[in-house]
């Protein structure tokens, strides 16, 4: 079964005139239990399916479509954050300043209706590596990488099937960005996660999916496996001109 479908989508903002079209006729697939990136430079769409998903970005037709239920609208309902969470670019600006970890856990866990939450956060916790002493700390004690774990830990508390990582590790240090990278990978094993990621780093999205879309200006000009980008073997053109410009 596959996880997300996406066909024919066109996303945009604004009307008339004032109308950008932000993405135009996308289609890809994720099998359940994969990791399927989005790559290309800034501005080519790749954040804007994911918004699309998650009804951030209301104006789009065409088909979404999450573990064979589709998608209608920008309205998302209590059961479609249970099955699908986001982990966003800035950890900081993601996490309330004046909310403890805690108090970001324990909110969370009590919105998906999860009980025991005492017991639940440190295990959260635990699971993105970080220990009991961080439980009551707030977002200006944390490093980025910290922070990162908490919204991790955050988007796992519902016990979700999918994540959305949009660009999760570009605004960390390059020698944290290894860390979270193998710590979502660890918990993809372990948790059966189906991961969308949305990257304009070629190594990060070898390293860390099975398939990938390439865009540009708002289309998808190459799906492959990552096995093509590791032997540096596409066939568009853009893509190779992608590849010759990373550090693969």
């Amino acid at each position: 079964m596959n996880a997300i479908e996406i066909e024919g989508l066109d996303v945009w903002f604004g009307e008339g005139a004032d109308r950008v079209d932000a993405v135009r006729g996308a289609t890809f697939t994720v099998p359940e239990g994969r990791s399927f990136g989005l790559v290309g430079e800034s501005g080519s769409g790749k954040s804007t399916i994911l918004r699309a998903i998650t009804g951030l970005a209301p104006n789009w037709t065409g088909r979404i479509a999450i573990e064979g239920s589709d998608l209608v609208g920008a309205k998302r309902q209590r059961s479609f954050f249970k099955r699908v969470q986001m982990v966003f670019q800035d950890p900081y600006a993601s996490l309330h300043p004046r909310h403890s970890v805690d108090q970001v856990l324990s909110e969370t866990l009590h919105l998906h209706g999860i009980p025991d939450i005492d017991r639940r956060v440190p295990k959260l916790l635990s699971d993105v590596g970080l220990g009991p002493r961080f439980r009551f700390r707030y977002p200006h004690q944390l490093s980025g990488g910290q922070r990162q774990r908490v919204a991790i830990a955050r988007a796992l508390a519902g016990e979700p099937d999918i994540l959305l990582l949009d660009e999760p590790t570009s605004a960390l240090d390059v020698s944290v960005q290894a860390e979270i990278l193998n710590l979502l990978t660890d918990l993809r094993a372990e948790r059966g996660l189906t991961y969308l990621m949305v990257s304009h780093d070629l190594p990060v999205i070898g390293h860390m999916c099975d398939k990938l879309a390439v865009m540009r200006g708002g289309e998808i000009v190459e799906v492959m496996d990552v096995e093509r980008l590791r032997t540096m073997t596409p066939s568009h053109p853009y893509t190779q001109e992608l590849i010759a410009a990373s550090a693969l």
